[in-house]
C-alpha cells in the first residue's frame, strides 16, 4: 500500500478562454472543478495505476467539503484531518486559441499547531501499515520547516519526496529513497546555478551527500534527468497526442516512481513508468485522471541514455 500526504491540497477550477485579456472582463466558455493540490493529484494518479494507495490531508470549510466528496467519487480512501482555516481555491486559465495555461496559486492557509500535532499522530498511524510513502506540497504557513524531518522519523517506509527549499534540506537527514525537484527547484535549494550537466550532476551529488538515495529532476516538457549513489541517466520525454491541461504533470510522475518502488522496480524502470503517467496526464483536462492504459503505452516510449557518474 502507498500512503500519499500532505498539507496542501487545493479545490481546483479549470475555466476555459478562448483568450485572456488583462485588465477587462474575461467571460470563461467553460468551468470546470476537482479535487487537486501534489498530495491529491499523486493519491489519485496512484490509484489509477492500479496501486492500492491511501490520502492523508486537510481540510476545512467549503472548499474542504468539496474535496472529500470528490475524492471519494474518485474511490481514494482518504484520512483527513478536519482544519479551522477553509481549505484553498486555486484556478488553472486556459486559453484555448493559444494553447496557454496559466495557473492562479491561493497559498494553503496556516494551521493551528493542534492540527499539526493531529496529523503527525494520523500520519505515524497510517505509514505503519504503508510499503512506500509520498510526502508532497509546500507547508503552510506557519508551519516549522523541519515538519517533513519529524514525519519521517516516525516511520522507516521508503519514502518520494516532492518538496523543496528548507524543507527537502530538512528531510534529507532521513535519508529518503527518491527526491523529485524540478530543475528551478533544485537550483534554489543548494544555491547553485545549473546552466549545463556538469552543473546538474553537481547539485544532485549535494542532495545525496546530504542523504537523498536517488534523484529524479525534471525540466518541464525538457528531458528528465535521474541519478543513485551509482549511475546517472537521460530520460527523453514523451510526445503526447495533445496538450490539455499540465497540471499535475509531476504528481503523476511522482505516483509512478512510487508505484514502480512498491512493485520492486529499478530506477531506469521507475522513472520510464513515472514519465509515461506524466504524460498520460498531459492529455487528460482534470489533473491526474489518467487511463492506466495509456500511461503504459507511453511508457514503452521513453527512451533512456546512461550517462558518465
Amino acid at each position: 500500500m502507498i500512503l500519499a500526504a500532505g498539507l496542501s491540497p487545493a479545490w481546483q477550477q479549470i475555466a476555459d478562454f478562448a483568450q485572456l485579456h488583462p485588465g477587462q472582463v474575461n467571460r470563461a466558455s467553460k468551468v470546470h472543478w476537482c479535487a487537486s493540490g501534489k498530495v491529491l493529484n499523486a493519491a489519485i494518479a496512484v490509484h489509477r495505476l492500479g496501486s492500492p494507495c491511501r490520502g492523508l490531508s486537510v481540510a476545512g470549510g467549503p472548499a474542504g467539503h468539496a474535496l472529500q466528496t470528490d475524492m471519494q467519487s474518485e474511490g481514494v480512501a482518504m484520512q483527513w484531518i478536519e482544519t479551522a482555516a477553509s481549505s484553498r481555491v486555486c484556478t488553472t486559465i486556459r486559453e484555448t486559441a493559444a494553447g496557454r495555461t496559466t495557473e492562479l496559486v491561493e497559498n494553503a492557509p496556516a494551521l493551528t499547531e493542534q492540527e499539526l500535532d493531529t496529523f503527525l499522530d494520523r500520519f505515524a498511524g497510517e505509514a505503519a501499515t504503508a510499503d512506500v510513502l509520498i510526502l508532497s506540497g509546500s507547508l503552510p504557513a506557519g508551519t516549522p520547516s523541519d515538519y517533513y524531518r519529524t514525519l519521517l522519523r516516525r516511520t522507516d517506509r521508503p519514502a518520494v519526496l516532492d518538496i523543496r527549499g528548507r524543507e527537502l534540506i530538512e528531510a534529507l537527514t532521513c535519508h529518503p529513497r527518491v527526491v523529485k525537484p524540478n530543475r528551478e527547484e533544485l537550483a534554489a535549494t543548494v544555491d547553485i546555478a545549473i546552466s549545463d550537466e556538469a552543473g546538474l550532476r553537481q547539485a544532485i551529488r549535494q542532495l545525496q551527500d546530504r542523504g537523498a538515495d536517488q534523484v529524479v529532476v525534471t525540466d518541464g516538457a525538457g528531458p528528465v534527468y535521474a541519478a543513485s549513489p551509482n549511475e546517472a541517466w537521460r530520460f527523453e520525454p514523451v510526445a503526447p497526442r495533445q496538450v490539455v491541461n499540465p497540471i499535475g504533470c509531476g504528481d503523476c510522475l511522482a505516483a509512478g516512481l512510487a508505484v514502480a518502488i512498491e512493485q520492486g522496480r529499478g530506477l531506469v524502470d521507475a522513472v520510464k513508468l513515472g514519465m509515461g503517467a506524466a504524460a498520460a496526464n498531459l492529455e487528460n483536462l482534470l489533473p491526474a485522471r489518467i487511463d492506466p492504459a495509456r500511461a503504459e503505452a507511453l511508457t514503452t516510449s521513453v527512451h533512456a541514455t546512461r550517462l558518465p557518474w
